[in-house]
């Protein structure tokens, strides 16, 4: 069975991306390519919940905004 996460995707200083899993804390990697960040997110998750206890409790997922100011 398979779960869901959201991932925020941003572009660091130096041109890497960055990905940052929403629901564990924590949980994030970089990449040059868009494609071999999902890759390695998806691999820092599959660690992540390894290494994690299955009784902590991850924070549930509400929304993105984004506002103009």
């Amino acid at each position: 069975m398979s779960e869901r996460f959201n991932v925020v995707v941003e572009e660091g200083e130096d041109g890497y991306l960055i990905s940052d899993v929403v629901e564990l804390p924590g949980c994030h990697t970089q990449a040059r390519t868009y494609d071999e960040l999902i890759k390695r997110t998806k691999e820092a998750i599959s660690v992540y919940l390894k290494v994690k206890m299955p009784e902590e409790v991850k924070p549930k997922f509400l929304s993105l905004q984004q506002i103009e100011v």
